[in-house]
């Protein structure tokens, strides 16, 4: 069931819920509320997203987004019902609210259940001091919706608040999972080691940044080369080198010293399946905590070593 309710308030909304739910029989039994604030290009795709996780996590999803600027009103549109899991509220402020936004949102949130609060593209400097950030004690962003990854993932870290969370980390699990198995089939002592991605990639930036903090080694870093994402990462040992090679963003090689190479499935994921991933946890990930303080420090030095060969 799709309601729409045009030039309305909080009340007015909570109102159309309520009638909505006594003429269709859905009884509300969701475990948080996700605030979703998104762009017009990026609102659809959210969206589906949205419904996708939903089917794993009942919730009420409040997506946010800005229409013209002629008049000060917010028009919405309800989906729930069999084919809709949880509900979904899309809020679209017009003229001077799109100034007030986060006092709308306060009054339709769930009573006495967590707040997540996703920006699918281009995210506030510091998401944990948005007024809609606020309203959140999980808050995920994504770099790689930004035109400058590299750039916004530095921002992220530079100004990481507990509770915040990027779908770059997420996109990592497998990866990191991956290495961490590699290390147990062949426990040896890291030298060094280092991480190769095709341009513009955040996730290698991260990546590097949590194995120098799990590791303790230096780990060098590059971006731009061919290939798909991350490409390779090798991790030096005094009997050899550990390496596992991805060019095509869906299988990868693993090769280690006095072991036969294999073949990893290693494939790229959607937006739908890192949203479903990052709300299984609603806590604070005190681990890309330490990858990010750890992004922060190698920045600084790269900064620094910039400002010595100037």
């Amino acid at each position: 069931m799709i309601i729409n309710v045009p030039d309305t308030t909080a009340t007015g909304i909570h109102m159309a819920l309520v009638e909505a739910r006594h003429n269709i029989g859905v009884a509300s039994s969701m475990v948080f509320t996700m605030i979703v604030i998104a762009d017009g290009r990026h609102y659809d795709r959210a969206l589906k997203a949205c419904e996708d996780a939903g089917r794993e996590h009942p919730s009420r999803i409040i997506l946010v987004t800005n229409g013209d600027a002629d008049g000060d009103h917010v028009d919405a549109e309800i989906r729930l019902g069999e084919e809709v899991p949880g509900e979904i509220i899309s809020l679209r402020f017009h003229g001077q609210l799109t100034e007030h936004r986060a006092s709308v949102v306060l009054a339709l949130l769930l009573p006495d259940s967590p707040v997540v609060a996703w920006w699918p593209g281009s995210a506030p400097a510091k998401p944990g001091q948005d007024p809609l950030g606020k309203l959140a004690a999980r808050r995920i962003t994504d770099a790689m919706g930004s035109s400058r990854p590299l750039a916004a993932i530095e921002r992220r870290a530079r100004n990481y608040s507990p509770g915040d969370t990027d779908l770059t980390w997420t996109r990592l699990t497998p990866w990191r999972a991956l290495l961490a198995s590699a290390l147990d089939s062949y426990p040896a002592k890291i030298t060094g080691a280092s991480v190769e991605a095709g341009p513009n990639n955040a996730a290698s930036m991260l990546l590097a940044a949590w194995l120098e903090d799990r590791l303790k080694v230096q780990v060098e870093s590059s971006e731009g080369g061919k290939g798909i994402g991350i490409t390779n990462v090798t991790l030096h040992t005094s009997k050899g080198d550990i390496v596992i090679a991805r060019e095509d963003g869906r299988m990868a090689t693993f090769s280690a010293p006095g072991l036969p190479r294999r073949q990893v499935a290693l494939r790229r994921r959607d937006i739908d399946a890192l949203i479903t991933e990052e709300l299984r946890r609603l806590d604070v990930d005190d681990i890309f905590a330490s990858a990010m303080r750890v992004l922060v420090e190698r920045c600084e030095r790269r900064d620094a070593e910039k400002a010595t060969n100037a």
